[in-house]
């Protein structure tokens, strides 16, 4: 009998398998959150497909542009702390039901904003609301699930969310083609608004709600009641742990440069190099993101597997940074190598994943969710940063070519922006190799 499994025996005996929740209820609970991040996800990269209409609506260049998609990522990104320190204090159900509520009005406003001000303020709210959603779900995880499926949980969850992001793709520019944005983005604000009732009505923060064991270690009340009145404190040791910061900085310098390029950024450039239409450009975004939809579990459930989190977390950043490299610098790269290279570069991706059960097993249990938080900040401080950066060089390169009322902008001006994306992917290289491994153990104290 290996250590782990000894150390699970001392104390109580252990209830039989009747007593934890069956499968499907666990994944039809998880699956109600994960409907939402999906949701938000869709939203999170819509923009990539309709950027020659808010430009013109708008009246706005690429600064702009990446401006206002990138609101969704300043309130995003300010939520996450936050969002961590609530879920361990509150739960899960109440923040994804308000965070459902808030997103669909974010939604509605956008679509029917009359300026600039008032897009990006509904650009906010959707952000800010949508924040909670995947903190709150490694939280559901945490409960709900054992403790060895942590990774393929979290793996899965990325998985839904992309498949958010795929939607974004070539079916809303269809949709766009026939309705208009502003209509299809109205109908999703109504279903985001339907999302939260049903979140509200059907999720439970642990399955002793419902009758059953949990799963997640239990809290000694009276530390429990201690740190409710001290969030801040539960803040700061988590940051006290060398892992949490350099898995802090890491996921961003894989996730910016997708959701910069897949997010936003892509269609024109892929029209600037290959002289692809909107529609192909957004497919070629959308394989990148299916890529990494599978890379996320696949990582996840092989690194449980093989009880390590460094080495495949590791080489997924590695992979990654080498494939952006290929796709902007490599000369004369012909449309069948970029697609292969954005392909392999979209699974390494799906590496990241491994960085929430890393952290998780760096500090005490009873921070899971102040600890996703500040990952899930750190995986999102990248594209906040490069969408709009990437859009202000690209200005900088304007050539001053139109078509109508939109800025047009050649290859070497991408690639003066896109060169941001390659340095923090190398940085995150080096983050991770300094990393100590956990042997996917949860926290001794």
């Amino acid at each position: 009998m290996s250590s782990q499994r000894k150390g699970r025996a001392i104390g109580p005996a252990q209830p039989s398998a009747e007593d934890y929740p069956p499968a499907w209820q666990a994944w039809m609970i998880w699956g109600l959150g994960a409907l939402f991040y999906l949701s938000g996800f869709y939203l999170r990269v819509a923009p990539a497909v309709m950027t020659s209409e808010l430009m013109a609506d708008f009246a706005v260049g690429a600064a702009g542009l990446g401006n206002l998609s990138a609101f969704y990522y300043y309130t995003y990104v300010g939520m996450q702390l936050p969002t961590g320190v609530l879920a361990d204090l509150w739960g899960p159900r109440k923040l994804l039901a308000a965070g459902a509520l808030v997103a669909g009005l974010g939604t509605l406003l956008f679509a029917w904003a009359p300026s600039l001000v008032w897009a990006s303020l509904g650009r906010g709210l959707i952000g800010g609301s949508v924040a909670v959603a995947f903190v709150a779900l490694l939280k559901v995880a945490a409960h709900w699930f054992p403790v060895r499926r942590f990774a393929l949980v979290s793996g899965m969850a990325l998985f839904c969310g992309v498949l958010g992001a795929v939607s974004a793709g070539v079916p809303l520019r269809l949709l766009i083609d026939g309705f208009g944005w502003r209509p299809i983005m109205a109908a999703s604000g109504a279903l985001m608004l339907a999302i939260s009732l049903a979140c509200r009505r059907f999720i439970r923060d642990d399955p002793s709600e419902r009758g059953f064991r949990s799963y997640s270690p239990a809290i000694p009340k009276g530390l429990a009641a201690k740190e409710r009145f001290r969030p801040l404190a539960g803040l700061a040791t988590v940051f006290s742990f060398r892992n949490s910061w350099l898995l802090f900085w890491a996921p961003g310098g894989m996730v910016g440069p997708m959701l910069s390029f897949a997010g936003l950024w892509g269609v024109p450039f892929l029209q600037a190099r290959y002289g692809m239409g909107t529609a192909s450009g957004a497919a070629v975004g959308s394989l990148m993101m299916i890529c990494w939809a599978v890379g996320g579990p696949l990582m996840g459930a092989l690194s449980d597997r093989l009880g390590r989190r460094k080495p495949l977390y590791l080489a997924g950043a590695v992979v990654s940074a080498l494939g952006w490299s290929g796709m902007i610098f490599w000369p004369d790269l012909p449309v069948e190598g970029f697609l292969l290279l954005s392909a392999l570069t979209g699974l390494a991706t799906g590496g990241m994943i491994i960085g929430f059960a890393f952290s998780k097993e760096s500090v005490p249990s009873r921070y899971s969710g102040t600890v996703a938080g500040a990952i899930n900040m750190g995986v999102m401080i990248g594209p906040t940063f490069l969408q709009p950066v990437i859009g202000w060089v690209l200005d900088l390169n304007w050539q001053g070519r139109m078509k109508g009322d939109v800025r047009l902008y050649d290859l070497e001006a991408f690639r003066a922006g896109f060169s941001l994306m390659i340095g923090w992917a190398l940085l995150a290289c080096l983050l991770i190799a300094l990393t100590k491994e956990t042997h996917c153990r949860p926290f001794s104290e």
